[in-house]
């Protein structure tokens, strides 16, 4: 099927609080992920691999370091004018105020989409782990003739008390929505599971128009709990399957339909266990459907004297003498003699002195753990060097001090 113009926001302004202390300096976003990646790669990686090259990103909070990594890292072209990636900071048109829901952040940008003048409208969130083929919901939203699509992905029934649920009827037409119910309506097709929203959306552009206007009349701000909702009587409004959607080059052993909002330091630490493996529940190498990575790659890693298993080692990692397991390390760690690191994510240029050990720990940029220093073995000494999150986690801050270069 021949796709329509289409214009995409990308909103990635949120603050993050439940990843604190990463989201200390930066974004949620722009929080590291995997060996060589950000959590916003992995939106921008399936907008790319969709075919869809016009992408405003919009941000709020911390964003310099999200600015850099699009400035660095997602340049699309400097001669097809409408392939690019654009950060867009809150322009303030109503106010002093920040963008004060989803809905208005793309109000206050709407003008982008009037000089645009694009057939459909593609409105995703930034904090995700997944892949997605948007090409199959763009066909799903055209052949339903939808004024609006949303990404509804099928849950356990038990567990979709904790969502935003969708009601639809047997041609996926919504017809309602439940915030968190405690008892949630099953999907029209399978009565064991229910219909929650991504926060993925495609809009047909006069559509939106349209419902921005009302929606700032009314002083209603966001997709989720003001547009949508609002929408759903008047017009064709459709629930897209993310279950249905193929993703070329995915492993049988993989899970089908993975999906991860890695918003607290507990599901960011298992979605890391999840790249782990000889059959990872998510692998990232997929030459069919590559997340693009962060770029500025330095050395091959180099192994002196190292037992590693079942890690994730990044370019520039120079290992002298140590014990590595159920761990990802990033680009530029150096770890010296008789270091022992166990189910932890250690983050670029972070140097681990000899002797010290590290267990269900997140180590952020640029720090340096003393020599003979333990961390995640005893939590009450752990309180005086480290964040503990609510899980059990041990996370040290992003250090403020570059230091020197490996020799």
């Amino acid at each position: 099927m021949a796709h329509p113009k289409v214009l995409a926001f990308v909103l990635a302004g949120g603050k993050g609080e439940r990843l604190f202390p990463l989201t200390f300096f930066r974004s949620k976003p722009s929080v590291p992920f995997g060996g060589r990646y950000r959590i916003v790669d992995f939106v921008l990686s399936n907008f790319i691999n969709s075919h869809v090259y016009s992408i405003y990103m919009l941000v709020q909070y911390k964003s310099q370091s999200l600015i850099e990594h699009v400035r660095q890292n997602w340049i699309l072209s400097s001669v097809i004018k409408d392939h690019f990636v654009t950060v867009v900071p809150p322009q303030m048109r109503m106010g002093p105020e920040w963008f004060q829901g989803t809905a208005d952040a793309v109000f206050q940008n709407i003008d982008l989409i009037r000089n645009h003048n694009p057939e459909l409208v593609i409105v995703f969130g930034a904090d995700h782990i997944y892949r997605m083929d948007l090409r199959q919901m763009i066909d799903f939203h055209l052949e339903k003739g939808a004024s609006v699509t949303v990404a509804a992905r099928p849950v356990p029934l038990e567990q979709a008390s904790a969502f935003g649920v969708i009601q639809t009827d047997a041609e996926n037409r919504i017809t309602g929505f439940q915030e968190k119910p405690k008892k949630p309506t099953s999907m029209p097709t399978d009565p064991s599971r229910a219909y929650v929203s991504m926060g993925n959306y495609i809009f047909s552009r006069d559509v939106l128009l349209d419902s921005l206007a009302e929606a700032q009349r009314k002083k209603q701000h966001d997709f989720g709990a003001h547009v949508i909702p609002g929408l759903v009587g008047k017009g064709k409004v459709f629930a897209y399957d993310f279950a249905t959607n193929v993703i070329p080059g995915t492993s049988p052993y993989e899970e089908a339909g993975y999906w991860r909002d890695v918003g607290t330091i507990s599901a960011y630490f298992e979605a890391h266990r999840d790249l782990l493996g000889e059959r990872p529940k998510f692998e990232l190498d997929n030459a069919q459907w590559p997340i693009h990575s962060s770029g500025g790659f330095g050395p091959t890693a180099k192994f002196l004297n190292a037992d590693i298993r079942n890690s994730v080692i990044a370019d520039g990692v120079l290992i002298r003498k140590a014990k590595i397991r159920n761990s990802v390390i990033r680009s530029g760690v150096q770890i010296e003699d008789n270091v022992v690191v166990e189910d932890s994510i250690v983050m670029d240029n972070v140097v681990l002195k000899k002797n010290s050990r590290i267990r269900r720990v997140i180590i952020d940029k640029l720090n340096v753990i003393n020599e003979g220093e333990e961390l995640g073995f005893d939590p009450e000494n752990d309180r005086f060097k480290c964040h503990i999150d609510a899980s059990g986690v041990a996370i040290v801050p992003k250090a403020g001090r570059k230091r020197k270069p490996r020799m």
